[in-house]
Parts: structure tokens; sequence; C-alpha cells
């Protein structure tokens, strides 16, 4: 990707925290790239370059700085460009599709259904690296990250970033910084703690983030057992290949970023969740840049100005997504988070506490698609055709692990849903929209979107909520949460709408 050294000097010179994340800056002299807001002295412009992503700079030979970190930055790198191929490729390497090593590039390239060259070229052109040397700059960062923040273990460090031996990772990590891992810990080595327990990281995110309007629908949707979501704090339970734990997500005050708590047993499930947290509090959003193209619509103009930070609820697995879905088809929310509480009496994993801090409240996981599959649910309440559509739905989920994956283009995508019974083209454009992150997702059938589009007391079609969503691209999963939020706004004035809550 091509960076105007101009634009790009003037922000490290001004210290503009808008560039943090799209850009980082390697120093020719000291063979170290920054953060745009790094609060070194700044360089004179013709000893430093440029690169779009950390990666690129890594793979050139720098050093990732000790004062500005350049692991705490806004992940911004799937939002530049045009690709929804790299975009993809993305969240399959945060998800470990790379663990692996060089031999799993083509693996990854068949997944999204290119050749290796041509996902070689895509990367080079919006990253200016490969997909290899993004993997590896993930793992370094991402073990930097535990080292400065947590107090694990180095051994569970290496294992938690990907690192096949704890020498390995001390290697690596000498030949880059000249220095032991253990150098860069600030705290004492006393304290550490083995695997399963607490690990608390940092997320940072583009603000603004319009944090009571996430927390706002998390709430109104929240499965009792299994969430608790607070003003200032959401709680849930997870399982992942078997195993159970807890993650616990609250803003830190202050600064753009929030902090995420995880106890689970396996450390090398981190970089796995802390995806899916990203994912389902949308932290890698390029939030400025999505507001500036959706403002230029006279209807979601007004709607961007009052939340300007609002965001897409993401969803923590996509299967638990799709049940939540199905339950909710045709009847109100309420009621479908009553369905969802049933179903979870009736049929979810029991959870213990802990002494770690686990909440007495959070009791059960969310049932495996196994569990599910041979289940005739119409006892719960619900028309049989629906309980139809939820068994066959569990049945392909158990049959397919990759079916709620990044695999896919959103065409691709939304008709592999529909062809599922009982998915209709709603169901699956909402399931493209949070379980599966699709920025351009819209399901513009929603009785809450046609009500939005109203001209007076005339709903439009949904063809016509189609034809005028088409501006709207590539980023209509936003537009659709504007106009779902339409109506609060329009009943709040202007100087609380981005403290109040979506209903």
């Amino acid at each position: 990707m091509t960076l105007d050294r101009d634009v790009c000097y003037r922000a490290i010179r001004t210290r503009d925290a808008r560039f943090d994340g799209k850009l980082f800056t390697a120093v020719l002299t000291t063979r170290i790239y920054c953060r745009p807001i790094c609060p070194a002295r700044t360089p004179k412009l013709e000893n430093v370059v440029f690169y779009a992503s950390a990666a690129a700079a890594q793979e050139a030979g720098f050093r990732p700085c000790l004062r500005c970190r350049p692991e705490s930055s806004p992940e911004l790198a799937a939002w530049r460009g045009t690709s929804n191929t790299v975009s993809r490729a993305l969240a399959l390497i945060a998800d470990g599709a790379l663990d692996g090593g060089e031999r799993d590039v083509g693996g990854l390239a068949a997944r999204l259904g290119i050749g290796e060259r041509q996902l070689r070229r895509l990367f080079q052109r919006h990253l200016g690296a490969s997909p290899i040397a993004v993997a590896q700059t993930r793992r370094v960062l991402f073990a930097k990250q535990l080292i400065h923040e947590t107090h694990m273990r180095m051994v569970d460090v290496a294992l938690a970033a990907g690192f096949g031996s704890l020498r390995r990772f001390n290697d690596t990590f000498r030949r880059l910084y000249d220095r032991p891992p253990s150098s860069l810990r600030r705290l004492s080595s006393s304290s550490t703690t083995g695997a399963g327990a607490a690990i608390t990281v940092r997320l940072s995110y583009a603000p603004p983030y319009d944090w009571p309007a996430m927390i706002g629908f998390l709430a109104a949707r929240a499965i009792p057992g299994i969430e608790i979501v607070e003003a200032d704090r959401y709680r849930r339970t997870i399982e992942l290949d078997g195993q159970h734990g807890t993650i616990d997500v609250s803003p830190i005050a202050g600064m753009h970023a929030v902090a995420a708590t995880i106890r689970f047993p396996n450390v090398r499930a981190l970089p796995s969740i802390i995806a899916r947290i990203r994912r389902l509090f949308d932290l890698t959003a390029d939030i400025r840049t999505i507001a500036t193209h959706l403002a230029e619509d006279p209807l979601l103009a007004p709607l961007v100005r009052a939340r300007p930070g609002l965001r897409v609820p993401g969803a923590w697995d996509g299967f638990e997504l799709a049940i939540r879905a199905i339950l909710g088809q045709q009847i109100t929310v309420v009621a479908a988070r009553q369905l969802a509480a049933k179903l979870v009496a009736a049929y979810g994993e029991p959870f213990a506490p802990t002494a770690s801090g686990d909440d007495s409240a959070l009791s059960a996981v969310f049932p495996r698609a196994e569990q599910l599959a041979s289940i005739n649910l119409a006892h719960l309440g619900m028309p049989r055709a629906r309980a139809t559509a939820l068994s066959a739905l569990a049945a392909a989920a158990a049959a397919d692990p990759r079916l709620f994956s990044a695999e896919q283009d959103l065409d691709r995508a939304i008709a592999r849903l529909r062809a599922l019974p009982g998915v209709g083209e709603w169901t699956a454009q909402y399931i493209a929209l949070r379980a599966l992150h699709e920025p351009d997702a819209f399901p513009a059938g929603d009785i809450g979107i046609l009500r939005a589009l109203a001209n007076g007391d005339e709903r439009p079609t949904t063809a016509a909520a189609l034809g005028r969503a088409e501006a709207w691209r590539p980023w209509r999963a936003y537009a659709a949460q504007h106009l779902w939020t339409a109506g609060a706004v329009k009943h709040v004035p202007r100087s609380r709408a981005r403290q109040e809550a979506v209903a």
C-alpha cells in the first residue's frame, strides 16, 4: 500500500491519534519502528520509512519500540484497502490458521477459495507483508503484550503466543530485541502465575466508541446463567474444545481500550479467545472512516452525529448466535430471550464457579451442536417448524465445524446459510452481520429497518430498502445498526444521545 510521506510525517510530528494503527514509522538510524503517537523525539524525515502494518516493518528488519509498544495499537489492518479477502484471511490468522507455519499458507488460500500466489499478492498490496510474516508478527507482539501486562510465567507466555517451545521463544526475542524476554518484564518475577489463573489484557480501539449502545444491545439479549451485563461490565461463560472458562470485559476510564479478564485452563487458547472478544465488541473497526462515509447520506447523517461511535455487536460463538437468531424469528427480543433461557436451562452444560473469582450467577455453558442435533425442541414452546430448523442447524454445525468461520465471502455465506431448513434471507443476513462479522451484511426485510426508512406511514418494500442501501456499501451493517437506533435518537436530545443505551 502506498503511503503519502508528507501526510505521514505530519501525523507523527503532531502525534495524531487518528493515524494510530493505520501506519508505523521505522527509524533508519535506530532500526526501531513506532506508532504515530510515540512520545519519543520526532526523527528527521530523511531518516524514516513508513509502513502500512507492523508486520511490514518487522519483515523489513525493524524491531518494536519499547516506549509506544506497537502491540498496544488498535488493530485496524483489516479495514485498510478494499480487499474483503484480506480481511477474512486476517480473521482466520487470528484464529490460528497459520500456527503450523509456512506450509499452511496454501491451506489458508484454499479455505478462502483463491490461489496461494494471489493471496500473497493481496497481502503485499494491502499490508506490505507476506501472510506468514503477519502471523509471526502477531505472535511476537502478543507475547510482548503478555510480558508487559500479565504475571504469566514465561513458558506459558510462549505457549499462549503460539511458540512451539520456550527455547524457540527465547531465541526469537534475543534475535529481535538483543535481550531475553524476561528483561522486558517490569513486573516482579516473584509474582508470576501459572496456567488457569485469571489473565487481564488491554485491548485498544480507535475512538469514538459508544459503550452504552453496545452494552445496552447485549443486555437486552443476555441469557441468564450464561451472561451477566451491567452498565460498565460484561461477563459470560465460554467453551472451547470441551473446556470451560469465563471472560469479563469492561471499559478502562480515560483510555481508548477495554480490559478483558480471561479465565481458561488452556493458555494456548488465549489468541483465539482474544480474537473473539475483539469481534464481539467490534474493537477493530475504523469507525471514523465508516462514519464519514455513512454521513454523506442525508437520512443517516443526523443518526451518525448522535452516535458517532456506534458499533456492530458481534457474537462469542457462531452456532450460539445462529440458534438465537432462529429462536427470535417473528417474536420480540424479550420473548426470544425467554426461549433461549429455557433452552439453556434444559440442555446447557453446568458450569461450576471456582475460587479464582467466577461469579456464582454464571451457572451454565451454551449447549454444543452435538447435544441439540437429535433433540426435538418443540416442547420449549415454539412452532414445530422452528424446532425442526434448530435441530437441522445443530446437525449441520456438528457435521461442519467451519460452518460459521470467515472463509467465505458474504454472498457465498448467505447462500450456504439459506440452504439450511428454516433459514430465510433475514436470518441469514443477521447471522452474517453478527456471527460472521460481515460489515456489508444487511437484513433489508427487518421491520425495524423498514420502519426507520418509512416516509410517513408508508414503509418501503424490501427491494426498495436494498436499493436505498447501495450507497452505504461496504458498511451496510453499520447503517443497519444506526437505523435500529433511529427511534431512540429521535426521542433523545442530542446532548444526551451518546450517553443513552439502546432500548
